[in-house]
């Protein structure tokens, strides 16, 4: 050590910090030699904390406001080690800075989905995903459990961790929930107090609060994305005749353009329309009585028109297509 360095040294330190960014829980003062001088001066500032460490045990925890490091601040520390003595020469110690400010727009999402009981499907498969925020309480619960003595430690590094641990509770919570898939979409509010509820003890073991959780989207997987939008056009079609009728309708423009033009969708039409009938009255004809269905046994359709004609006909009395 230089004779400059030696006699900068006995000067009263003063020790802060400042973000130079977002995204930092955890920051070691760099304290040259790890010795910091006795009646030092240590300010920490609105959404920080500070912990001071000595020989590799926490000493004390400060709040925001002005400390002298003295004995008389340090009432744990005098436990330690004598101070009235050993702050004579310079002894190793740490100081950690914390941030206690809340850290916004932290993503969660489902990478694979997530099978549930739902009850008016039986089981479905589930994606969703949202934010959540939180903030350090907890200085020496983080330091001993996470932070460590590294010199810094960032939001990134602990996003996995915490990304991970809450797609683990979501399955639970969905389940816990009692909530239809049909009905979730107006209970994501609901929903994400209840995972919010869940997560807090995980959060709290690692010197974190969780100050909000939101689900902004649940979603199906596409396969079954597609099964639920046929049931819901069912419900709207209502019954099978109409259900036959619309699609009739929706091909007459495909029908149209192909060739044969009008006369294709005459048949497609008349065909159809037959078809719808025959379907219609064969789900409502099954309580009907054997006459009749001895009746349709004996009868055929038209295939270009679509009227039903004896079954021995050689041409269509209605428009005078021979068939076949």
């Amino acid at each position: 050590m230089s004779l400059g360095s030696f006699f900068k040294k006995q000067f009263v330190d003063v020790i802060q910090w400042t973000e130079s960014g977002d995204g930092v829980l955890a920051y070691r003062y760099p304290m040259q030699d790890m010795e910091i001088q006795y009646g030092a001066q240590l300010t920490v500032r609105e959404s920080q904390m500070a912990l001071f460490v000595n020989e590799g045990k926490v000493a004390d925890a400060f709040g925001p406001g002005l400390h002298t490091l003295e004995t008389r601040t340090l009432p744990l520390l005098t436990n330690l080690m004598n101070w009235d003595k050993a702050f004579q020469s310079p002894f190793k110690s740490d100081v950690y800075f914390f941030s206690t400010r809340m850290q916004i727009d932290q993503r969660w999402g489902t990478q694979n989905p997530i099978t549930i009981r739902d009850k008016d499907f039986g089981m479905v498969r589930l994606r969703g995903h949202g934010i959540y925020a939180y903030h350090l309480v907890n200085p020496l619960v983080f330091h001993q459990r996470v932070s460590g003595t590294r010199d810094l430690y960032q939001v990134a590094d602990l996003e996995g961790q915490l990304r991970n641990t809450i797609i683990g509770r979501v399955s639970d919570a969905f389940a816990s929930s009692q909530i239809p898939f049909l009905d979730m979409a107006a209970n994501l509010d609901e929903l994400g107090k209840a995972m919010a509820e869940s997560l807090a003890p995980m959060f709290a073991e690692l010197g974190l609060q969780l100050d909000t959780f939101v689900v902004q989207n649940l979603s199906l997987p596409d396969e079954l994305q597609r099964r639920l939008d046929e049931r819901i056009g069912m419900n709207m079609v209502g019954n099978l005749r109409d259900y036959t009728q619309f699609q009739v309708a929706q091909s007459i423009p495909t029908a149209a353009a192909n060739e044969g033009g009008g006369a294709g969708v005459g048949a497609g039409l008349g065909a159809g329309m037959a078809m719808g009938k025959a379907m219609a009255d064969a789900i409502a004809g099954g309580q009907g009585n054997t006459g009749s269905a001895a009746s349709s046994a004996d009868t055929k359709f038209c295939s270009e028109c679509g009227k039903s004609i004896p079954r021995a006909s050689k041409f269509c009395p209605e428009c005078g297509k021979a068939q076949g």
